[in-house]
């Protein structure tokens, strides 16, 4: 089934439901942080950031972000909430490793980067009940390498899936099915060349205990429906039933990240084997996952669930009672990065991150050289005093910098050898090539000597 006829199926058949709401949110920093796993220490493996810039290496939660950001990246000015996710590298033939650039997904504008953010309702008219002041909650392990839930169908199963784009439009083939369902979409990291690019998709639990804000691993205090997953109707569709150990239905929580792998697909390796990897070290992509801490001004995001049921797309224009802010606000809303380390270009995935395929659970290296510290400033909130260069290492992570893969700007710069980087955005090492090679324009940040 048509994801398109099945919207209008949807509208059809339940004219009163609540619509979802769906708008882009822009990258606010790319870095080592995860302070909801590893708060007050740099993490081990990168992440991409979105949401308000109160983002900080603690996320104290008696703090108020939604008070104390100054900005945001996401399209409704009332969300000061932050949303991150791992970020993907094309591991290339000669070893490195070369982060893969984002771009806007359907209907979105011109974000930069970042994710599309989905919050849904249920498809009939019962009630559901805005996330608390305070809430937050992961979904996805890391450390996963392969399929754990014992049922296919169950919405455990479905809540991560890749998208294999074969062309880019809206209503084309590719896209024509609801996220996790169809022709186009595998629950790991697409096995072949994806000619328009990859699209990851991850859901949220929606029942929540109703008691606990947060729990010791970020996941206990919340539960996935009950039930099967209708495979042409999907998760995002699904009505599903809360256990009742947590009966609350909040908003079914989802974010799609489109991911540019398109530059890369002519250096695809020549043995057939999958070359992109997770940046913790997950070539199979079964260790997808989210985090998502709460910072929604006052009863807006209550208020959004109950009054926007107006668009079964969820276009921002269609949910009045919030606040736009234009494509140029969302996209000025920047932090630097805390965490001094390349993330681009590298020899090794930052924070010693070897590449797992498993099936095993992943796991960490008893020993690594990676940064351990913030730089001055530690990532505290907006109009605070900033805190001492925090120096906490996390058990995994301990002492030096890796050696940058890219070369100091130098009076006169050598020729890079075959196979070598030759230039691309940020780039300021050799530019030439020795002989009996060029210098290959790959992608807006990679040219290589061919």
């Amino acid at each position: 089934m048509h994801w398109c006829s099945l919207l209008s199926l949807a509208v059809l058949t339940a004219p009163y439901a609540q619509a979802l709401i769906r708008f882009p949110c822009a990258q606010l920093v790319t870095e080592r942080l995860d302070p909801l796993v590893f708060p007050g220490e740099v993490s081990p493996h990168v992440h991409q950031i979105i949401g308000g810039n109160a983002f900080n290496i603690t996320m104290d939660p008696s703090n108020d972000i939604s008070r104390l950001a100054t900005c945001t990246t996401c399209k409704f000015k009332e969300n000061k909430s932050n949303y991150w996710t791992a970020v993907m590298y094309f591991k290339h033939p000669n070893g490195t490793f070369i982060r893969v650039p984002q771009m806007p997904n359907h209907l979105t504008g011109s974000p930069d980067g970042g994710m599309t953010v989905y919050y849904i309702p249920p498809t009939d008219r019962s009630k559901v009940t805005a996330f608390p002041p305070g809430f937050r909650m992961i979904a996805g392990n890391p450390m996963r390498r392969q399929q754990t839930s014992a049922n296919p169908n169950s919405p455990e199963a479905w809540s991560s899936s890749f998208r294999c784009w074969q062309t880019s439009g809206f209503t084309d083939a590719s896209n024509s099915s609801p996220p996790g369902a169809g022709n186009y979409d595998t629950v790991t990291l697409p096995p072949r060349p994806c000619p328009a690019g990859i699209r990851s998709h991850i859901f949220f639990p929606a029942c929540w205990d109703g008691k606990n804000l947060d729990s010791p691993d970020h996941a206990s205090h919340v539960a996935y429906f009950q039930g099967n997953v209708d495979r042409n109707a999907g998760m995002i569709l699904m009505k599903g039933t809360c256990p009742s150990t947590h009966p609350v239905r909040m908003p079914l929580l989802f974010f799609e990240t489109v991911w540019d792998t398109r530059p890369f697909n002519s250096m695809w390796p020549s043995d057939g084997s999958q070359p992109f990897v997770l940046s913790m070290g997950d070539p199979t992509g079964y260790g997808h996952h989210g985090d998502y801490v709460f910072g929604w001004e006052g009863d807006a995001l209550q208020r959004a669930m109950d009054n926007c049921a107006t668009d079964i797309l969820g276009l921002p224009d269609s949910c009045r009672v919030l606040t736009q802010i234009s494509d140029a606000e969302m996209n000025s809303c920047k932090q630097a990065t805390r965490v001094p380390e390349p993330i681009n270009y590298l020899r090794e995935l930052p924070g010693c991150n070897p590449i797992q395929n498993g099936p095993a659970q992943a796991t960490m290296p008893a020993s690594c050289d990676a940064v351990s510290t913030t730089a001055a400033g530690g990532g505290n909130p907006p109009a605070t005093a900033a805190p001492p260069v925090v120096t906490v290492a996390p058990p995994v992570v301990t002492v030096a910098p890796p050696v940058p893969t890219q070369a100091p700007p130098a009076p006169q710069q050598p020729a890079s050898p075959k196979w070598g980087q030759c230039g691309g955005q940020g780039w300021t090492g050799p530019t030439t090539c020795d002989a009996g090679s060029t210098c290959t324009f790959q992608n807006q940040w990679y040219s290589q000597c061919l």
